[in-house]
């Protein structure tokens, strides 16, 4: 039976005493009922994971690293998903299925066509609370290394941002190449790194798709059916996942 897993935010060594925050030490001992001195695992997404036991001290918990392991649950190479902001809680699905699904940042995008508006000390709030579903998400699928939340951008921001090593894929129902040929010439690239820009519930705006192609931006149609944009990143990532044959 595997161990809980939890996330802690700051650096972790064997033998270290680490005294746990008060949100996950009222979590192990409140919602999860964990016995005192239980067996544990922690990470803290810089890689591999630590065996530990936890003691309790009235409301307070702490942990005795015992061991490290150096494993990892990675897909062979990266794949961001830059999503158009949606509504409702579309973004949060899709944040945390990213991070099951191996994705390897988020990347929320003001599309023209977004209903849902995002700046200022609401914009912050919710970059922190993905990132926070990123973390949660990671504890349950066991992934030692944390999905980046980035920053908003513009599709202009992101493709002059675009590094050389990096393939960007446009996804449009309506583009000429299906999803094989796109994924061949993509893998023609030589490059670790994918972008998958998956559109809001309006879909992409003419202006948007002709900045994407110019920045050299692969686009691909996903089948005959045009699918919902909380659907799109993760339906994507699986078909990847598959025709490359990545199934660890």
């Amino acid at each position: 039976m595997s161990l809980p897993r939890f996330y802690y935010p700051n650096s972790i060594e064997i033998h270290q005493h680490l005294e746990l925050p008060k949100e996950l030490a009222h979590y192990m001992q409140r919602v999860l009922r964990l016995a005192d001195q239980s067996q544990v695992t922690l990470f803290n997404g810089l890689g591999g994971e630590y065996q530990a036991q936890i003691h309790f001290s009235g409301k307070h918990v702490a942990a005795h690293v015992l061991a490290f392991t150096a494993i990892e649950r990675e897909l062979p190479w990266q794949i961001s998903i830059a999503q158009g902001l949606a509504t409702g809680d579309k973004m949060d699905w899709v944040c945390e299925k990213a991070v099951e699904m191996g994705a390897s940042a988020f990347i929320p995008i003001a599309a023209q066509h977004s209903t849902l508006k995002l700046s200022g000390e609401r914009l912050e709030k919710r970059l922190v609370h993905w990132q926070r579903i990123a973390q949660a998400a990671s504890e349950q699928c066991g992934r030692n290394q944390l999905l980046q939340v980035q920053v908003l951008h513009t599709v202009a921001q992101l493709c002059q941002q675009l590094a050389s090593d990096s393939v960007l894929l446009f996804c449009d129902p309506d583009a000429p190449q299906d999803f094989p040929t796109a994924i061949k010439q993509a893998t023609a690239h030589n490059t670790n790194h994918w972008i998958l820009l998956i559109g809001p519930e309006g879909g992409w705006s003419e202006e948007e798709k002709k900045i994407a192609l110019n920045a050299g931006a692969i686009s691909m149609r996903f089948g005959s059916r045009v699918l919902r944009t909380e659907t799109a990143a993760i339906a994507l990532v699986g078909a990847i996942r598959g025709q490359l044959g990545w199934i660890d």
